[in-house]
């Protein structure tokens, strides 16, 4: 990417190295660009799960949070060893970044607090979460460029959503204010996750691809999509079966707003995000008009921001 396309500026990342937080002019043909466009539709489905939307609710089944993470825990141990084997990849190494995104290891604290000490030998690895960890190592070992697809789609969704994942989990779950079971969700290492977010995309368009491999790119997102899909699909049929008793501790859908997507406080906090600032100061003023509206305005403005993210990646 030539130097006249973006101006940059020094950002801390604390306890990391620093990063230079890019503005870009960016083209439909750069990598990060293609793959937003090209996910949006599958990524779209993959929120509108049941799985997810129980989730955003706050109507989470802890045994199924728990059968969340092990999955969870068997993709990011995929994913981890085959970035490993090609961390000197000509197409991976510009994204390497094992001390701010490896997931793996904080997932193990998770479970390990769920399950007690013996946990490895109280997990299993389920079926769809097999399929999912057997495509990630066929890409590592056969045609590791894919692997930039597997990393796009998980990490830079759980950076950009997690922690408003958290504070629902942490508040419907009961669990301690002090992060236990929910180690996943911190980034510790990244200080600005906009910043590293900017880093990262830049990374990803820098890298020499011809426009084929770009396309075969998108192609394995929607891929690792509809893997993430068919997780949550086996999650829910194991909630069929659960009789446990869930809390209500998140956020309205926008299926209960009678289909009017504007009156979704997520639909605000992305509209601003994206540069909608009136249009969404205007939306936010109905919304605290409601009563119901002042108390989830209150309670999640500041959360809302990091979700709008999410849906914007």
């Amino acid at each position: 990417m030539s130097a006249e396309k973006m101006e940059t500026r020094s950002v801390s990342n604390g306890a990391g190295p620093l990063y230079e937080e890019k503005e870009e002019n960016l083209s439909p043909e750069d990598l990060s660009e293609m793959l937003a466009a090209g996910t949006k539709e599958v990524h779209e489905k993959a929120e509108n799960t049941q799985f997810v939307k129980d989730f955003l609710r706050g109507r989470i089944r802890k045994e199924l949070f728990k059968l969340g993470a092990v999955a969870l825990y068997y993709t990011y141990t995929a994913i981890e060893e085959e970035i490993e084997r090609n961390k000197d990849h000509p197409h991976f190494a510009p994204l390497y970044f094992p001390v701010e995104l490896h997931r793996h290891e904080a997932l193990a604290h998770d479970l390990e607090y769920f399950y007690g000490p013996e946990w490895q030998g109280q997990v299993s690895c389920s079926q769809a979460t097999q399929r999912y960890v057997d495509r990630i190592h066929q890409v590592g070992q056969e045609d590791p460029v894919l692997l930039v697809a597997h990393a796009y789609t998980r990490y830079m969704g759980d950076l950009s959503g997690g922690q408003v994942l958290k504070k629902v989990a942490q508040r419907a779950l009961k669990l301690p204010t002090t992060g236990e079971g929910l180690e996943f969700y911190q980034f510790d290492a990244i200080h600005s996750a906009k910043a590293f977010k900017q880093l990262y995309r830049s990374r990803m368009n820098e890298l020499e691809l011809d426009m084929d491999t770009k396309k075969r790119l998108v192609d394995e997102a929607v891929k690792a999509f509809q893997f993430n899909m068919e997780v949550f699909e086996e999650l829910e049929d194991i909630g069929k079966t659960t009789q446990e008793d869930v809390s209500d501790a998140g956020m309205p859908v926008h299926g209960e707003m009678g289909g009017d997507i504007s009156k979704c406080p997520y639909y605000a906090a992305k509209m601003a995000a994206s540069g909608g600032t009136a249009y969404a100061c205007q939306l936010a003023m109905a919304v605290l008009r409601h009563p119901t509206g002042q108390v989830l305005f209150a309670t999640w403005f500041a959360a809302l921001a990091g979700l709008a993210a999410w849906y914007l990646m």
